[in-house]
């Protein structure tokens, strides 16, 4: 697993997702015919798992784009994934998504503990200085464990998004690396 600062006081661990890891459990959490899985991906992309395996090693191969597994502890479950990337190397900006891929470990706080083990990687494995992201503005549950784990919105794009034939706002989410933004 990887270290991290007081990782001992959370429930979840990341680990680097593996090929093994996409088995036929990990693909069905993007199949599931639920609103979940629209907060993760807007575009409407299948997941299948070649597709899954191809962006694990196009992010393995560019050294841009991180892939982390979330682990439930007490069961040794992999129970959902971050992704860090793709890295915009220059600014050294970075989005960081969390999925909780699992339903049954859904509205437990582990998102807002990922998130808080994934900005730590991010700072300081990956040398970021600013991590970004943007979601559904009706998608509450996300909006609160990034803001719980250390994010702040920093604007709204009104209107970005079409859910079935209805403008919705994409909310923006920022975190920021002490070493490079002390006051934030």
């Amino acid at each position: 697993m990887l270290s991290v600062p007081a990782a001992s006081k959370y429930r979840v661990e990341l680990r680097e997702l593996r090929e093994d890891d996409i088995d036929d459990r990990y693909v069905a959490w993007f199949s599931q015919d639920d609103s979940h899985l629209t907060y993760y991906s807007s575009s409407g992309k299948k997941f299948q798992r070649e597709t899954i395996l191809k962006e694990l090693r196009d992010g393995k191969t560019s050294q841009r784009t991180f892939f982390y597994a979330i682990v439930d502890k007490a069961s040794g479950l992999v129970i959902g994934n971050v992704k860090i990337g793709p890295i915009e190397l220059i600014h050294r900006t970075s989005d960081l998504v969390v999925l909780i891929g699992d339903r049954a470990f859904l509205g437990k706080g582990l998102a807002k503990e990922a998130i808080e083990i994934g900005n730590e990687i991010a700072f300081q494995n990956h040398d970021i200085r600013k991590l970004f992201g943007g979601m559904f503005a009706d998608h509450i549950a996300s909006i609160k464990a990034y803001l719980a784990a250390g994010w702040v919105i920093e604007g709204t794009l009104k209107g970005h998004y079409l859910v079935d034939g209805k403008a919705m706002d994409r909310i923006l989410v920022a975190c920021f690396n002490k070493r490079y933004f002390p006051t934030s």
